[in-house]
């Protein structure tokens, strides 16, 4: 079975799509078979692996919404070994169209559990924000990943967002675990990064990953090219900091 997680924070702008597209490709570089599921309306996740969303005629609104069939969903993507279960504007009316739906909460787990065996890991790429959607993904995954970007409010509403996690848990996914706190954008030229990291580190102890994902100009350029970093410049900062991720996140597995 395959390890699904959440990539969450209510923040925007923090390297949750970064985290999951390129995540996913250095994993599948270590040899698993991946897949990435955008629930974010954005379409950043989709639009980052170079499927260009205007010609999509279905995305996951379909399976949430209309109870489609994942398989018929699911799409190859440049990198081998990497999926994508696609996201169009359309996404952005299913926060209130679910309100009304039947098991809500586990509309995703219930749409994805069939192609789940198919994967090693499944990542989903939430939107910045507490709502449905997010719950939903947060329902489905066995482990959470937050990228916390080293900049001052780094640790502003990370209180309100372990609430939602700890309520999810207790009431709709026991088996939900933080798996760690991922810093991101961190500049060591800076007092500010390394102050965050400190008390990142210091606030959550082992829950913090080892590894910091540098700002990387090389990191940020790639979406525009609709490759992951590995493919874009595989020897950059940003390239070799999500091996290391990759790495880590195999050895606690």
């Amino acid at each position: 079975m395959g390890i699904i997680v959440a990539v969450t924070n209510q923040k925007g702008g923090v390297g949750k799509t970064t985290t999951c597209v390129n995540l996913g490709a250095c994993l599948v570089e270590k040899g698993k078979k991946v897949l990435l599921v955008d629930v974010d309306p954005q379409g950043n996740a989709t639009g980052g692996l170079g499927v260009d969303r205007r010609q999509l005629k279905q995305c996951i609104y379909d399976l949430l919404i209309n109870g489609k069939n994942a398989r018929e969903l699911v799409m190859e993507t440049e990198v081998g070994g990497l999926w994508l279960l696609p996201a169009t504007i359309r996404l952005a009316g299913a926060e209130i169209e679910l309100v009304s739906l039947m098991g809500r909460e586990s509309r995703l787990k219930e749409g994805l559990k069939e192609i789940v065996p198919d994967f090693d890991f499944v990542f989903i790429d939430c939107p910045p924000s507490l709502g449905l959607l997010t719950i939903n993904a947060l329902t489905s995954a066995h482990r959470v990943i937050v990228p916390i970007q080293c900049e001052y409010y780094a640790l502003e509403g990370l209180g309100q967002l372990m609430n939602t996690f700890h309520l999810v848990r207790n009431f709709l996914n026991p088996q939900l675990e933080l798996w760690g706190v991922l810093l991101t954008m961190f500049d060591s030229r800076t007092n500010l990064s390394q102050q965050v990291a400190e008390e990142t580190r210091r606030v959550l102890g082992d829950k913090v990953f080892r590894t910091v994902i540098p700002r990387n100009v090389r990191l940020s350029e790639a979406p525009s090219f609709g490759k992951p970093i590995t493919m874009h410049d595989t020897n950059s900062a940003g390239a070799m900091a999500y091996r290391e991720l990759a790495k880590e996140v195999l050895e606690s597995e």
